[in-house]
């Protein structure tokens, strides 16, 4: 990665956004992978021919974006979904009382498909591609909280299994992070009330016909690109949606 091309054409973008525009470009490409600290704002500084100043205002930009974490004392890294931290961040899920106890993550089906029309509009792929269908459950000490159906490309997760499901022992996204290379940075999601139909009501032990909450979430990665459609069905017995604003 060079430092700033001198065309005047690039006058209309702020300096730091331009070096925001590096730093993406080396975050997508792997030059630094999650986890892993950056240089130093001097080095950032004389490898872009900018300022220290401007480089910090960029690190803030991404730091905003949950692309970038700082440490106190030890500088900053490449956010990770394998950070304990970030397993809340596309989670809004609070319990009614006392804190989030540990969850577990149960697989339940793994399969492949071929997208159908809601499918492939929502990943941004041809009708008929290749497409991997999970569903899984999400439990938090012993109760039954979230019923997950996910969508993800054939293309990016080629060797996905119930097995690969069955070993991961983190969050999805961290998996489909450090096996697949596909880092989720953000997600537009939809909320809306509806009934239980026979396969939540059995896997979240409620009556059919019982009020669940459905989060609907695209997931993206660099460039905007959709990776992954999931259809949550929210048990809302004990736990409440928590979403903090501003």
């Amino acid at each position: 990665m060079s430092a700033l091309p001198e065309s005047p054409s690039l006058t209309f973008s702020p300096l730091y956004k331009q070096v925001v525009g590096l730093l993406v470009r080396g975050l997508e490409s792997g030059e630094w992978k999650p986890g892993v600290a950056l240089p130093s704002e001097a080095d950032l500084a004389l490898r872009f021919g900018v300022s220290q100043g401007t480089v910090r205002k960029a690190l803030d930009e991404l730091v905003g974006g949950n692309l970038l974490i700082r440490r106190q004392g030890k500088g900053t890294f490449v956010a990770t979904h394998g950070d304990p931290e970030a397993f809340s961040r596309f989670l809004c899920l609070a319990p009614d009382e006392g804190e989030l106890p540990p969850f577990q993550n149960v697989p339940l089906a793994c399969w492949r498909a071929k997208a159908g029309p809601e499918v492939a509009r929502q990943l941004s792929v041809g009708p008929g591609a290749p497409v991997i269908i999970v569903r899984r459950l999400l439990r938090f000490g012993d109760d039954p909280v979230v019923f997950d159906e996910i969508y993800l490309p054939g293309e990016l997760f080629t060797g996905l299994t119930m097995d690969v499901l069955r070993s991961a022992e983190s969050s999805l996204y961290s998996l489909f992070e450090s096996r697949y290379g596909v880092r989720a940075i953000r997600a537009n999601e939809r909320l809306r009330a509806v009934s239980a139909d026979k396969a939540s009501a059995d896997v979240l032990l409620v009556p059919e016909g019982s009020p669940l909450l459905l989060a609907e979430r695209v997931t993206y990665t660099f460039g905007d690109r959709p990776v992954e459609w999931r259809r949550g069905f929210y048990a809302t017995r004990n736990y409440h949606y928590h979403n903090e604003l501003g």
